[in-house]
């Protein structure tokens, strides 16, 4: 989901930059209301610097991660989630790959636009637990997350400077396939193994687990 330096105009990337900031300035009072989400927060970036790292291929105008999304928002929430995927990106381009800081904020705005439209219509009820979380679930909600995710991608190439063939694109968002199959039962995995240990001080402090339901 990587969007390589140069290809957005100067001009386009501070709209993009405007756009992050409004995005995570709006959602700042929810972070800023407990320590704990502050912790939560770093331990998202952490997770997500960790998965980004463990796994990624250059395909088509962009790249295949393994983000490990909804692992991240079931067990650490919304807010937290968001902000580590902003922060995540920042300690990898600090760190790992200078290169990519230039466009922080459109690599971010890729992931946490997405996460947004995921919360506000399947992901709310569930962490909220006013419904069940099971297999069904997190395959719908890995599927319209990386639906946005690679549309978001899409729409940075579309006002790129450079032409990209539409069938590149393609390869690009069908690649996300093998992620939607195979981070579901990552999700599962990692929900399960928390849940039965949530009555842990530790755990039960560094993840967001009380409301959450899950069958089976």
């Amino acid at each position: 989901m990587h969007i390589e330096p140069g290809f957005i105009a100067p001009v386009k990337l501070v709209l993009a930059n405007l756009g992050a900031v409004a995005i995570l300035g709006r959602h700042l009072p929810g972070l800023l209301v407990s320590p704990i989400l502050a912790s939560r927060t770093l331990l998202a970036a952490l997770f997500f610097s960790l998965f980004m790292q463990s796994f990624h291929l250059n395909v088509g105008p962009s790249e295949l991660h393994f983000v490990g999304a909804m692992a991240l928002y079931l067990t650490l929430g919304f807010t937290p989630t968001l902000f580590g995927f902003a922060l995540g990106l920042l300690l990898q381009g600090l760190i790992f790959e200078p290169g990519d800081l230039p466009h922080l904020a459109v690599n971010s705005l890729s992931l946490v636009v997405p996460l947004i439209a995921v919360h506000h219509t399947l992901g709310k009820g569930l962490l909220e637990g006013r419904r069940s979380l099971d297999w069904r679930e997190i395959v719908r909600l890995d599927a319209l997350y990386y639906a946005g995710v690679t549309t978001m991608v899409g729409f940075w190439l579309m006002i790129g400077e450079g032409e990209t063939p539409f069938a590149s694109w393609v390869a690009f968002a069908a690649s996300y396939l093998g992620v939607v199959v195979l981070e579901p039962v990552v999700t599962m995995t990692a929900v399960r193994l928390l849940k039965q240990r949530q009555a842990h001080l530790l755990v039960d402090r560094c993840f967001s687990l009380r409301a959450l339901r899950v069958e089976g």
